[in-house]
């Protein structure tokens, strides 16, 4: 069974905060069996359901364990939705 994710990550009282995010992109870009699509807003995860949920909730808690303070805003979606055709 596979799985869409959708991941918003806010890092909280840091100036930097970009460098946070991307660490948490590459982490996940660097998970074999994962497609990672990023755009300004967000970060989706499409992949295999138990890969992508256990390495998505994973790097969460890496983010909680090494970040002052962050805040996390995720869509678990059921298959694979990467590939969505427009309706006529």
């Amino acid at each position: 069974m596979d799985i869409s994710i959708e991941i918003s990550l806010y890092p909280l009282a840091q100036e930097k905060f970009k460098p946070e995010i991307w660490a948490f992109i590459h982490k996940l870009r660097a998970v074999d069996g994962l497609k990672v699509v990023t755009n300004g807003m967000s970060t989706q995860v499409f992949g295999e359901y138990d890969l992508a949920v256990q390495t998505v909730m994973a790097e969460i808690k890496h983010v909680h364990e090494t970040v002052d303070a962050a805040v996390f805003v995720c869509k678990f979606i059921g298959g694979d939705r990467s590939q969505v055709e427009a309706e006529s």
